[in-house]
């Protein structure tokens, strides 16, 4: 398992010695205004469920998702968080080899290493914002067994608009292509943007309900898939694997549509504000560079001459939590990503990395 994550909130409480609630998680990438309102109450309400054991199949679950997506439910599989497939992918569909568009989430790569899997990586540099060159992306590909694409990608926020993605997957039939859009609801087009209604017979879609409904603690995802593929899966299910209060969750969102949208909406509203609103603050800084993305976070390099780990530590002081990103192959010493807040929140973050001490030159690739 990866060693930095985001989210160590804790780790960080315990070395300042002081209660969780104080520190200020801007490491974690989830939504800055949910849960939305409402879910608590009900899932407050709903814990009685706990003492009997969830549906083994999680049949209605799927279904409330096949129907939301306008699929067959024998497409859809659910789980305790999209994490469970990406490490079951590997082993069930027996890949031997796999290329990893990056830089990006490290578990595709850590699943691949735990499942005997060689993998390589196309990286996407900051000279282009981290779009990926897609000629070079559709070469590799047709030399593969699959492809990972964190669509819109984590760290970097970059995004291949689905046009694009439809006829790479097209273009190359013989590849399968697993599509973790995890973020594509922060997406200001959001299901638009989406993969899923296009069915192509090579495409496996990872969707998670953790990071715009802001409950990673109830641990729900789902892989959307053709029946061919959902079929290799049969053999290797868990029983029980979504809990009775992820059940409810999904039930309260489905069943509360004009309220869920809206709060969607809401919340692209808020990130496109706050992102330009971070723009305007950074422009003419020399000592660091945002760059521009799709997902409720901000992925930023620092000068020469200045580190992730002596920013990370020096807001630490302050309880604030950012992601230092070195550990992302692809990226450096100097990167980082934070996630948005409330405004008084990124107020106070965008001051502290303004009145940094700049030490060496400028920001350089």
């Amino acid at each position: 398992m990866i060693k930095g994550h985001g989210g160590n909130i804790f780790d960080l409480a315990r070395q300042l010695n002081c209660p969780v609630h104080e520190i200020i998680d801007m490491s974690s990438n989830l939504n800055p205004l949910g849960p939305p309102p409402g879910l608590c109450g009900y899932l407050a309400d709903q814990i009685d469920t706990i003492t009997a054991l969830p549906e083994v199949d999680a049949l209605k679950v799927r279904l409330i998702m096949a129907e939301s997506l306008g699929l067959e439910p024998e497409c859809i599989l659910a789980a305790s968080g999209t994490t469970q497939f990406i490490y079951a992918l590997p082993r069930i569909l027996g890949l031997r080899k796999a290329l990893i568009l990056g830089p990006t989430y490290a578990d595709y790569a850590d699943a691949c290493k735990l499942n005997e899997c060689s993998y390589f990586m196309l990286l996407s540099t900051a000279t282009n914002n981290f779009q990926p060159d897609l000629d070079q992306l559709a070469a590799m590909a047709d030399q593969t067994a699959a492809v990972f694409i964190c669509n819109p990608n984590n760290p970097t926020g970059s995004h291949i608009p689905v046009d694009m993605l439809v006829r790479l997957c097209q273009t190359t039939p013989n590849t399968l292509f697993i599509i973790d859009e995890s973020y594509l609801p922060f997406h200001s087009r959001g299901n638009a943007e989406s993969i899923i209604p296009h069915n192509l017979p090579n495409v496996i879609v990872l969707h998670s309900f953790s990071k715009i409904y802001r409950i990673p603690g109830l641990r729900i995802g789902f892989l959307i898939a053709p029946r061919g593929i959902i079929e290799l899966f049969s053999p290797y299910l868990l029983p029980w694997s979504v809990n009775s209060l992820a059940c409810a969750a999904v039930d309260y969102l489905a069943f509360h549509p004009r309220e869920i949208e809206g709060f969607v909406q809401a919340t692209r509203e808020y990130i496109q504000s706050e992102r330009n609103w971070f723009g305007e603050r950074f422009k003419g800084a020399s000592h660091i560079r945002l760059f521009p993305g799709q997902g409720p976070f901000i992925m930023a390099r620092l000068a020469a001459g200045m580190t992730a780990e002596s920013v990370c530590g020096e807001l630490a002081r302050h309880k604030i939590l950012i992601r230092n990103c070195a550990n992302f192959e692809g990226l450096t010493q100097q990167d980082i990503r934070f996630s948005f807040k409330i405004h008084e929140q990124n107020q106070m973050l965008a001051q502290k990395l303004i009145d940094l001490p700049v030490k060496g030159s400028e920001w350089h690739e």
